[in-house]
């Protein structure tokens, strides 16, 4: 990689990411196979609700980018800054947050936790002045 390309990365901080406006659901919904096959939604999902506070973004968009391309860990560190020398969709545009009702919690160090939109811990972030809120990308035009 040249000196002068960019990482470019999705990680927030001390940020909050609420449900999408128009969200179908009215809870976190955990996300099915599809014909067998993992999606990217349960892909996240399935690293967040194991590994709550582990992870930032960029490691978790990573992960399941590596994992659905059969990524050995040798080609990792190359991969990585091949996938993260463009711009990358954020967890705005996850379907975790647009479509199955969660709430994304960045802490001050960059990781990453889920919240239920039907919970209290959801319903706290959402109230507290401190931390900084962003809404999921809607997933139709208004």
């Amino acid at each position: 990689m040249k000196q002068q390309d960019k990482l470019h990365t999705t990680n927030y901080f001390d940020t909050f990411i609420e449900v999408a406006d128009d969200c179908k659901v009215l809870a976190g919904q955990n996300p099915a196979l599809k014909n067998d096959k993992k999606t990217i939604a349960y892909r996240q999902f399935e690293l967040l609700s194991k590994n709550p506070y582990k992870f930032s973004a960029d490691d978790v968009l990573f992960q399941v980018y590596a994992d659905k391309n059969n990524l050995t860990e040798k080609e990792y560190k190359t991969a990585r800054e091949q996938f993260f020398s463009k711009g990358q969709p954020c967890f705005r545009a996850s379907p975790l947050t647009k479509q199955f009702g969660w709430g994304l919690h960045c802490d001050t160090n960059g990781n990453i936790a889920l919240y239920g939109m039907e919970t209290e811990k959801y319903q706290r972030f959402v109230e507290n002045p401190k931390i900084k809120k962003v809404k999921a990308m809607r997933t139709s035009k208004k």
